[in-house]
């Protein structure tokens, strides 16, 4: 029986072969999207456990270990901490909105469990006033992105703002283009995945595609084809959680570096990669206050783009 202290979070989980040999703390990282920092503390701290004995962070699971970790609720999961959080860039502000450019490591909002930076904290931080709508945590939110997936992303500034924007994503009328480097090479180079996505009965930290999961919709065209990877450039119709990188799993080509989905652990040691690569570049929806089409776009951080180099050279 788990001896972990009560409270919080308490999640259960067998680990998957492609974490195997990895240290514990960066198990957890991955698996839970916390930063290695995050999780070398819970296990400092006690809240780990493999095959229901304490750890420390340097250890190795294995495939199969059942492995057990108690996430703390935040003191007040809604409370919005201002932080100026480095690597976080504005790319566009008005009266209307505000576009920025998202770093891996960083949640769009607070939420039970996540002690690490935020979007809306920097932009607390720095002065920002942002839209009242949602709820308190999520104020001014219309999209999300994941804690480890960088790019482009739009808040709202102004109450017409939030409720135009989310309409238009309500809609699907906002062209969402992330690029992603997936394993081997997709036949046909050009398709769309129209898949069904739930959370995965047995892993609560993952989706997957089943038959009573939401309707989703993605499009994809191959730009590079090199002999590990290829390049696509993925247009989303519709935006559940983790849709590219579950479509891309399902096709048996999942983005390089997702040990979550099923990424070569050999190949994303070799690119260095600590995430999947996948980024949001591109962003364009009618402007809130003047109707204007208007587009943003983020290059590759250097991660990504160091990864790319060496599969291209």
């Amino acid at each position: 029986m788990s001896t972990l202290p009560a409270g919080g979070d308490q999640r259960t989980v067998l680990v998957p072969e492609g974490l195997a040999g990895e240290r514990v703390d960066a198990a957890l990282a991955r698996m839970f999207g916390l930063s290695r920092t995050r999780a070398a503390d819970l296990v400092a701290a006690g809240l780990v456990q493999v095959e229901g004995k304490p750890v420390v962070k340097s250890d190795r699971v294995h495939t199969g270990e059942m492995l057990e970790v108690t996430i703390p609720a935040a003191v007040d999961p809604v409370e919005v901490v201002p932080e100026i959080v480095e690597g976080i860039t504005i790319l566009h502000d008005d009266e209307a909105i505000v576009v920025v450019e998202k770093p891996v490591g960083v949640a769009v909002h607070p939420s039970p469990g996540w002690t690490g930076p935020t979007v809306v904290g920097h932009l607390a931080g720095a002065g920002f006033r942002i839209s009242t709508s949602g709820a308190s945590e999520r104020q001014g939110i219309v999209q999300r992105l994941d804690v480890g997936t960088s790019g482009v992303m739009v808040i709202a500034k102004s109450e017409q703002g939030y409720s135009v924007l989310k309409n238009a994503f309500r809609r699907r009328t906002v062209d969402k283009t992330y690029h992603a480097l997936v394993q081997g090479h997709p036949d046909p180079l050009r398709g769309t995945v129209e898949a069904p996505i739930a959370r995965h009965p047995k892993s609560d930290w993952k989706f997957t595609v089943r038959a009573d999961g939401k309707h989703s919709v993605t499009h994809y065209e191959t730009l590079e084809a090199h002999r590990f990877a290829s390049l696509l450039e993925v247009r989303l119709e519709t935006g559940r959680t983790h849709q590219i990188r579950v479509h891309m799993a399902a096709l048996k080509h999942p983005c390089v570096g997702d040990l979550q989905y099923g990424a070569d652990p050999v190949l994303t040691t070799r690119l260095g990669l600590e995430r999947q690569w996948l980024h949001a570049v591109r962003l364009g929806f009618e402007h809130p206050a003047s109707g204007e089409y208007v587009e943003f776009s983020s290059e590759y951080p250097a991660d990504l783009q160091h990864a790319l180099d060496v599969i291209r050279s």
